[in-house]
């Protein structure tokens, strides 16, 4: 399985990786609590799904990008600088934050609470399993956590999730690989732009939410 990102062009998918819909359950304010994935879509062992955001065949490339030009030069790295990455330490676990790959789906916080202040409160092992739950449910792996020195990670099928009006969401640490040929730092959770409009590309960088992308 393997994702190839083509030169302005849109992402190449191999090896039969599943193709499942995501989108976020939100409670009465409007705040994202979890997912939900529909059925399978329909697919062949290889095909293309739209990155310039203006394909009539969301999630699939349908050309779009040929006809009005998609500056889909890469911005990101293919492997995230250590610097960039901040450890936040609490009782029985350390919070780990890589700012670059939040695309700000929001389940990081609530009408009553954040992240950051639940880890002060770590603690309480019922505070300290409601902020893993949260963490777990970070699409893009901004906010991951450690126990005991040791990342832990959700159990995630290899998939890509079209989220509702919002990237591609890569799970299952699928190989991703850029134009120029380097293979990104593999991970278990990864957002991909497909509204053409992020400063991060390939990953989301939370700019659909502004221009009102809809898929």
């Amino acid at each position: 399985m393997k994702i190839e990102v083509t030169e302005h062009g849109p992402y190449e998918v191999s090896g039969g990786v599943p193709l499942r819909p995501k989108r976020e359950v939100e409670s009465e304010f409007g705040e994202p609590l979890t997912w939900q994935t529909g059925p399978a879509l329909e697919t062949e062992a290889t095909y293309r799904l739209c990155r310039c955001g203006k394909s009539d065949n969301k999630p699939f490339c349908d050309g779009s990008h040929n006809f009005d030009y998609f500056p889909g030069t890469e911005q990101a790295p293919a492997e995230r600088p250590a610097d960039g990455i901040k450890r936040h330490e609490g009782t029985g676990m350390v919070v780990v934050r890589d700012g670059k790959l939040c695309e700000h789906a929001g389940f990081c916080g609530n009408q009553i609470t954040d992240w950051f202040k639940m880890l002060a409160e770590t603690e309480d092992t019922i505070v300290r399993g409601h902020l893993m739950a949260m963490l777990e449910k970070c699409p893009s792996g901004a906010l991951s956590y450690e126990i005991d020195g040791e990342q832990i990670e959700p159990p995630l099928a290899k998939e890509i999730g079209p989220v509702t009006d919002g990237p591609l969401f890569v799970s299952g640490g699928i190989p991703i690989v850029m134009t120029n040929g380097e293979q990104m730092t593999i991970r278990n959770r990864v957002t991909l732009c497909r509204c053409g409009a992020s400063k991060n590309k390939p990953l989301c960088d939370g700019t659909h939410g502004e221009i009102g992308f809809e898929a």
